[in-house]
């Protein structure tokens, strides 16, 4: 079918020397030439994110030597990239990087003289992978032949609270994108947007979380009504499994809105969990794309799941590194505001629960979060309940879920997980079943996860070809 608009976002390996940012490049002037608008919106250099939240960090300890070392493998790696896309060492987006590194330097030497890292200079910092990445792919459109003119997310019109590190976009955003972004796509011009990023009413840069680049492309996507947002990775679209653990992991031909954010919420690194919510309004499309086979259609993400019976249940995710905290205690139970202290006391801490279950008969209440927070969770519980509980945390768990919307209302799909587990003598520690019906999770021995994995995946024939859904 013929687009008239479509978004791209590249991801971090799609960016990550020259020749991956030409390639990509390469993808959407494909589209251009076909008479499509095209927006762009660039993650960071593969692995660059990560080495600024370590330079940050550096600085905030003292250490502005190994910051400072940071900076400058950065920005040979930069202006190498730049210099292989072609670009004259006087060019304007040499002189562009050199700027933004220096800026940068100057941004975490202030880190290092305060010795204090704020939720707001941490995203200032870390934003500048996006930031330097975006004038990349100007330069390497323009290279090959298309008009392209590269803005921070700010600029394209990307307004956020000021929830720093984890911002969301204000009401209004869209009006600002679609005037932006719109001159520039009527003049025949191909934005290139940083992606991860925004600003609040302060003009302070704001990042969107981690997998934001996904968000900032759907943003502007519903912002400008595109056709589709196509999300290009280095996988065939979104798997049935994670295909180093499942060798017959396949890929999953259409998925709703709601079997994604299910799937990104347990553990499948495939978009940022809220990167469908401002589709599923306008009911723009989504799809996953593998940058290495173009012409492969991937993963439709639209508003209805298609399927059907014989398939209930689409994939199977596991997030490792879990811990389960027990509270227990006689007067856990029947105590209603003792579970709203538990609730309040993890709130506060920003930290998130991956499943909760309660007992009556032991009066326990059992919490799976990410092991990293475990003692985050047990600080926060100790400080806010009272002495008579027993609070204690069992690491070493992973959480698997099975994600379909084709389980609701549907018999025997949970007995069947459960069958394919006890086949392979894994014992179930803990279980939990959203109530949409779109997941079922167990937690069980983080050792035991690639078996049940592999188990659960042949107990619902996931790696057959499913016969097409009829759209």
């Amino acid at each position: 079918m013929a687009h008239s608009l479509l978004v791209m976002k590249f991801g971090g390996t799609n960016m990550q020397d020259a020749r991956a940012i030409r390639h990509s490049a390469g993808l959407a002037a494909r589209s251009v030439r076909e008479g499509v608008k095209v927006v762009v919106v660039v993650s960071a250099m593969a692995g660059v994110t990560n080495g600024l939240l370590r330079l940050a960090e550096a600085a905030q300890g003292g250490d502005i030597a190994a910051a400072n070392d940071e900076i400058a493998a950065m920005r040979t790696r930069h202006f190498t990239a730049a210099q292989d896309l072609g670009a004259a060492p006087d060019s304007p987006a040499v002189r562009e990087i050199r700027e933004l590194h220096e800026t940068l330097r100057q941004a975490v030497y202030g880190v290092y003289l305060l010795r204090e890292l704020t939720p707001r200079s941490r995203d200032l910092i870390v934003a500048f992978g996006e930031r330097l990445s975006a004038p990349l792919m100007g330069l390497a459109l323009e290279q090959g032949g298309v008009r392209a003119h590269h803005l921070t997310g700010g600029q394209a019109g990307i307004m956020t609270d000021a929830h720093f590190g984890n911002a969301r976009p204000l009401p209004g955003t869209g009006e600002r994108i679609s005037d932006r972004l719109g001159g520039l796509l009527a003049a025949g011009i191909t934005p290139v947007v940083a992606g991860f990023m925004g600003e609040n009413e302060d003009g302070a840069i704001t990042t969107l979380g981690r997998g934001g680049t996904d968000f900032s492309a759907t943003i502007i996507g519903q912002a400008l009504g595109a056709d589709e947002v196509w999300a290009w990775k280095d996988v065939d679209g979104v798997m049935s499994a994670d295909p180093r653990v499942v060798e017959d992991a396949r890929n999953i031909e259409v998925l709703s809105y709601g079997e994604v954010m299910e799937l990104a919420y347990f553990g499948a690194k495939v978009l940022h969990p809220l990167a469908v919510t401002p589709l599923q309004e306008s009911g723009i499309p989504l799809r996953v794309k593998s940058a290495a086979d173009p012409d492969f259609p991937g993963t439709l993400v639209r508003e209805q799941a298609g399927g059907d019976a014989a398939h209930p249940v689409k994939a199977v995710t596991a997030i490792r590194g879990v811990s389960i905290i027990s509270v227990t205690g006689a007067g856990v139970l029947g105590v209603p505001d003792v579970v709203a202290s538990l609730f309040a006391a993890i709130a506060r801490e920003n930290i998130t629960l991956l499943m909760v279950s309660q007992s009556s008969s032991m009066s326990n209440v059992s919490l799976a979060v990410q092991s990293a927070d475990a003692r985050r969770t047990l600080a926060a519980l100790r400080r806010g309940v009272s002495g008579e509980l027993g609070i204690e945390e069992q690491p070493g768990v992973a959480v698997l879920a099975i994600v379909g919307a084709g389980m609701r209302g549907q018999k025997g799909v949970a007995a069947r997980m459960f069958g394919a587990l006890a086949g392979e003598d894994v014992n179930i520690l803990m279980i939990s079943q959203g109530s949409s019906e779109l997941n079922i999770s167990v937690a069980i021995e983080g050792a035991q996860v690639d078996q049940a994995t592999r188990a659960v995946h042949a107990a619902f024939r996931l790696g057959e070809t499913a016969p097409t859904a009829a759209d």
